[in-house]
């Protein structure tokens, strides 16, 4: 039988790390080559394959996003120009199916800024024997290491923040006990069972190719051929009838008479299909235990038992799946990221586009704007701003009372803006602000109250500096209100407002028809009403001809909050935040 073939699996190890005295590098397996192992599992095994694929595929989801890119574009570019889509994709499929991955970073000429990040193929990276410290300092390049020799030339790259070096390596690898250098895969406990499949179906293809037993016997009574005639039949024979389109090879036997015939007996396991399809089932159910897939269907597998057929299975395994696969995988790429940006001073709300279902999304207890739209993947500048309903358009009475009540003012030139703040409760008090930002010509800060009550005076200024407050945009849509497409008309125009302004023009009752019942409402709080995506910055002005803009600020001299400090109106805690990112869209809680 020596066409017979036994699987055997007992060659399977454990990845090591192998420390060589000789050499200043580590390495990662036996044969210094465990993820070419890990390669040829992805390569060989199709349930291993399609998982890795999906699974890293679900890491991208629809690529990098942040949920202040609004509010920071300048910084939100310069980090889209940093990580690309494809760099950011190839990481992920590093980093699932070889359990690490690592990007070159390339600096400026002055190391000022990184000034560009790039994919690194992790498999051609060996890490640096640990100083004393314990730090991996560097990792040894090389192009392929199966095909490495002693006298190989290798390239030297220090690890990140490790250099003065121009290019350095920022590896990532998760934390696995037990290992310092390389980080195994998370589906260590598969990889028997890919081999298995792999061999599984290596078996059946050997089988279809070459025949574990033969369909045909042709004979020849008439004498035995020369050896070269015997080559010669064989080979026509062979081109006429065998391949798997003719089932399988056939026997060819010489014999002096029909007497001495050759004779066959084929083996045969009458249970063998079942054995068969036992090893593939059994293999592809441990391979998916082991990536902690509980649903065939989430990678593309028909599951004739039924698990995960259903919409509520289904959608239990794709949370699951999100939340104890994808997101530690996202999450530790982002802090890399994180650290990468940190370098550059750029600061985001990082998080990857999900390709999680809406439907899939539980979003009942979640309030916060910025988590719906990690959770969702829907940009808050994609909401709709005061959207449509029966109260589009103000009458000419609440008209003109917005004429009269909230003219507001523009600044003359005697004034310079200096900053602007979203409007919080929780803001440094704004003396502290001015005395950060705005110096006296004399070094004398004037901190009396100038009488609110005066015309055109608010109890905020003061003889150097003054304070008023700007409509302002969180969310764009070409439904706005008309009272909001006043109000952003006038602030393209540079009109801003008293705090007095906008308490009196409450009291007055404008926009009162967008209130509850008809009621009027806090401007500071409900801005345009129910659905609004506008806010009240606070803009701070210095008076040009006493002061100039402080350029070092000495926070050790800043003084405690006055206690002549006056309470500022009711609603003006939620003045920075838009009716739209308020439970109920901003809707009274009676509201039906």
């Amino acid at each position: 039988m020596n066409d017979l073939r036994v699987i055997n699996l007992s060659s399977y190890t454990t990845p090591k790390v192998v420390e060589y005295k000789n050499k200043e590098w580590i390495g990662y397996g036996d044969d210094n080559n465990y993820f070419k192992y890990l390669i040829d599992r992805y390569n060989g095994s199709p349930t291993n394959n399609a998982i890795v694929n999906a699974v890293s595929a679900m890491i991208f989801g629809k690529g990098l996003d942040a949920t202040d890119s609004n509010r920071k574009p300048d910084e939100y570019a310069k980090m889209i120009s940093l990580f690309n889509n494809d760099c950011i994709r190839k990481l992920c499929y590093d980093l699932k199916l070889m359990g690490q991955c690592s990007l070159q970073i390339i600096y400026s000429k002055d190391r000022k800024s990184i000034a560009q990040v790039e994919h690194f193929p992790v498999e051609t990276l060996r890490a640096e024997k640990s100083g004393e410290d314990g730090e991996i300092n560097a990792y040894y390049y090389f192009h392929d290491w199966e095909e490495y020799k002693p006298q190989s030339k290798l390239k030297r790259i220090p690890a990140f923040g490790k250099s003065k070096e121009s290019i350095e390596i920022l590896y990532v690898k998760p934390y696995r006990a037990g290992y310092h250098y390389y980080s195994p895969v998370d589906y260590q406990g598969g990889l028997q069972y890919a081999e298995l499949e792999e061999e599984v179906g290596n078996f059946h293809l050997n089988n279809i190719m070459n025949g574990m037993s033969p369909s045909m016997m042709i004979q020849f009574n008439n004498g035995v051929p020369n050896e070269e005639e015997r080559e010669l039949i064989e080979q026509r024979i062979s081109q006429k009838f065998s391949g798997s389109s003719n089932a399988g090879k056939f026997i060819l036997a010489f014999n002096d008479n029909a007497e001495q015939a050759a004779s066959m007996e084929a083996v045969q396991l009458s249970d063998a299909h079942q054995q068969y399809q036992f090893l593939s089932e059994e293999s592809t159910r441990k391979i998916m235990v082991s990536h902690r897939i509980v649903s065939p269907m989430l990678i593309g597998i028909k599951d004739q038992s039924g698990l995960g057929n259903n919409a509520d299975e289904l959608k239990t395994a794709s949370i699951l799946l999100d939340n104890t696969v994808i997101r530690p995988f996202q999450h530790l790429l982002i802090d890399s990221f994180d650290q990468i940006l940190a370098y550059n001073k750029i600061s985001l709300k990082l998080y990857f586009k999900t390709l999680q279902p809406l439907e899939f999304t539980d979003l009942e207890n979640v309030e916060d704007e910025e988590t719906k739209e990690e959770e969702t993947g829907v940009k808050l500048s994609q909401k709709v701003c005061c959207e449509a309903d029966d109260k589009q358009d103000l009458s000419d009475e609440e008209f003109d009372i917005i004429l009269d009540e909230l003219r507001g003012e523009q600044i003359s030139n005697r004034w310079e803006e200096v900053d602007a703040r979203e409007y919080d409760a929780e803001n440094e008090d704004i003396e502290v602000w001015a005395d950060k930002n705005i110096e006296s010509k004399e070094q004398q800060l004037e901190k009396k109250s100038i009488d609110s009550k005066k015309s055109g005076f608010s109890y905020l200024d003061k003889s150097l500096y003054k304070v008023r407050y700007k409509y302002s945009q969180k969310y764009s849509s070409g439904k706005s209100r008309q009272f909001c497409r006043i109000m952003m008309n006038r602030s393209q125009r540079g009109v801003v407002y008293r705090l007095e302004d906008i308490d009196k023009a409450s009291r007055a009752g404008v926009n009162k028809s967008f209130g509850h019942k008809g009621k009027a409402y806090d401007l500071f709080k409900y801005k345009g009403g129910v659905n609004c995506g506008h806010f009240f910055s606070e803009v701070l002005y210095r008076l040009k001809s006493k002061t100039m803009k402080k350029k070092i600020q000495n926070y050790d001299e800043v003084k405690s909050i006055p206690k002549s400090y006056k309470p500022r109106p009711a609603g003006h805690k939620k003045a920075k935040v838009a009716p739209k990112d308020m439970p109920n869209n901003g809707h009274h809680p009676n509201y039906r």
